[in-house]
């Protein structure tokens, strides 16, 4: 007979994520870099029990705010480039429902979470227990079936030898690369609790392997075919270049080929900013030369990339290219209506090379690229230079983005930039300049408010060697800063810099831009400032205010040298923007008003429409 031994569910849960490992870098490691925890009456009995049993293996991190831990456990997973991850459990009701920004969030940007939320008692026998949700028409939902669309992969454990066969499919999809996101386990109070005789082998150390998919030849040879014909080919690199651990094979391709590369949001780090074949961002958010060559191209070869609008300009972009999609995940690799390459993308590039030996890009083409490309680093350096401002006026995003750099002499080779709704994500995707792959973390995806200091959070947890400059909004600070607390309590240090700009400036631009008058966004005189310096010191950080960006760069300076968390705030302008690059982005405006701009904007937006590619 084989050994078994006897563990509740919550403890086999534990004692199964502990044991796992997979290969990195610097040798095995555990895949599961610990699990977040805030408990509650749907947990703390169970898995709380459980997790301190195994504190050692799988260590434990307490949150503040349970979307919070969520997202910085994203972001770990992120910085990982997806190879090892985190749990999260919450209890019943309101800490379930705190999760389910995150998994969305997850969802989008294709990355590994493990939701561990309590739920109600399987027997009914206490019914409504306290945060139980009811539902008049089916007695077996609970809050918890909010996740099934948010999921890659939902169970609900009602016993505990569900475990055997929910947990290996679990892992499954939080470790292939094409199916890879949130997976929910929803784990009811008493179930917990409950006590089952496990065969002793479920718990063996296991190694974990990601396998790098390698696309059909049928395909590879229809690819090439593709490119075999192009003259002005483009490379747009997405996320999947960064997870697919393809940044070399990107720029062998690249030079080899003589292909000018772009970069979406999450590609943005693929190639060094300085490489002479880099010509920047895509897209709405893009650069002047990347997005010349975009509507130059006759091919675009979007490599791991989920064609997001805001990449190809609302299908405005490649409107006259053939597109070519080398993705893992077969859904993406046939969006824009070209030839699908379904593989890892190192793999697919190399095949691609292989076989497209001695074939080139036209000369002129390439030489227009790295022209380009030079001219636009140029500009950015320009950009970013210290200057004065006129009068009274407040230093933009640029400044601020330039002061951050000029702090850190290796600061393209050390820090981590942490970023995710606003304004910020267009100056950063234009301006930042690195040169490590990672070096930029963007959450685009679902742009969500509030992923940035937690998410900060967790790309130190990843990362502790690097220099994480989290840089936020003042819209987006007050909708969720308590990670700051939690960055304290584990001794993670953050550097975060807050552009005070006095409301949701990103979005009151947008609202006029579709000929709308300025409402409901931006603070009025009659709003108190907010101390936003004297607010992180009361979470345990140490924090000043700032007037200008030569006391930004003094203060970032002490920032760098101090031990812990630091943050410093500086008003900034909330209307001035870099102007170039950009492109179109589809916005639907009124079809009726009784207000002129609006028309105006219609009319415009109507005959915008009428240069997108459907196809």
């Amino acid at each position: 007979m084989s050994a078994t031994v006897r563990l509740t569910m919550a403890q086999a849960l534990v004692r199964y994520l502990a044991a796992l490992r997979i290969d990195a870098p610097e040798g095995t490691v555990p895949l599961f870099g610990g699990c977040f925890a805030i408990f509650g009456h749907g947990n703390v009995a169970g898995m709380g029990e459980a997790l301190y049993r195994h504190r050692a293996d799988l260590p434990t991190y307490r949150a503040h705010n349970e979307q919070g831990m969520a997202l910085a456990a994203i972001a770990y997973a992120k910085a990982h480039m997806r190879r090892r991850m985190m749990a999260v459990s919450t209890s019943i009701g309101p800490g379930a429902t705190n999760l389910l920004t995150a998994a969305a969030l997850a969802h989008v940007n294709r990355l590994p979470v493990l939701l561990l939320p309590g739920d109600v008692f399987v027997s009914r026998a206490p019914d409504p227990v306290l945060q139980q949700l009811e539902d008049f028409g089916d007695g077996s939902v609970s809050v918890n079936d909010a996740f099934k669309p948010l999921s890659r992969y939902f169970d609900r454990i009602v016993y505990p030898e569900q475990l055997l066969t929910a947990l290996p499919r679990a892992i499954r999809v939080l470790t292939d690369p094409a199916q890879c996101g949130p997976v929910t386990l929803a784990l009811p109070q008493d179930v917990q609790t409950m006590a089952y005789d496990f065969p002793a082998s479920f718990f063996a150390p296991a190694v974990v392997r990601i396998r790098a998919a390698v696309p059909p030849a049928d395909e590879v040879d229809e690819a090439c075919a593709l490119l075999r014909g192009a003259r002005k080919p483009l490379l747009v690199a997405g996320g999947g270049v960064l997870y697919g651990r393809a940044t070399e094979a990107l720029r062998r391709f690249a030079e080899r080929h003589g292909i000018p590369v772009a970069e979406t949001q999450a590609g943005k780090s693929a190639l060094a900013f300085d490489h002479p074949l880099q010509l920047g961002s895509i897209g709405v958010t893009g650069s002047p030369a990347a997005n010349a060559l975009a509507v130059e191209a006759d091919v675009v070869v979007a490599v791991g990339t989920r064609l997001q609008d805001f990449t190809t300009g609302s299908r405005t972009l490649f409107a006259g290219a053939r597109v070519l999609s080398l993705n893992v995940n077969g859904f993406d690799a046939i969006k824009g209506g070209g030839v699908a390459l379904t593989g890892d993308a190192g793999a697919g590039l190399d095949a691609l090379s292989e076989r497209l030996h001695g074939w080139r890009a036209d000369p002129g083409w390439e030489e227009q690229g790295r022209t380009a490309g030079r001219e636009w680093r140029a500009r950015v350096e320009a950009l970013t230079a210290p200057r004065t401002p006129a009068g009274s006026a407040l230093p933009d995003y640029a400044d601020v983005i330039g002061a951050v750099q000029r702090s850190a002499p290796d600061s393209a080779t050390r820090d981590v930039v942490v970023c995710a709704a606003g304004t910020l994500p267009a100056e950063l995707h234009k301006l930042w300049r690195t040169a490590t792959p990672g070096g930029y973390h963007m959450e685009y995806g679902y742009s969500c408010m509030g992923y940035e200091i937690a998410g900060g959070l967790g790309v130190k947890m990843a990362r502790p060697d690097a220099d994480v400059v989290v840089m936020v909004g003042d819209g987006s600070y007050l909708m969720m800063n308590s990670e700051i607390a939690t960055s304290v309590m584990l001794d993670k240090k953050l550097i975060v810099v807050v552009l005070d700009n006095r409301g949701y400036a990103c979005i009151n631009r947008l609202q006029q831009s579709v000929g709308g008058p300025s409402f409901n966004n931006m603070l009025d005189d009659s709003a108190p400032p907010v101390d936003f310096a004297l607010h992180a010191r009361s979470l345990g950080a140490a924090a000043e205010n700032v007037t200008s960006v030569a006391e930004l760069e003094a203060a970032l300076g002490r920032a760098r040298a101090a031990a812990g968390t630091y943050v410093v705030c500086i008003r900034t302008d909330p209307v001035r923007t870099t102007e170039d690059g950009g492109c179109w982005w589809e916005v639907a405006v009124p079809e009726v008003s009784d207000r002129a701009q609006v028309r105006d904007a219609r009319a415009a937006y109507e005959e915008a429409l009428q240069q997108q590619r459907m196809a």
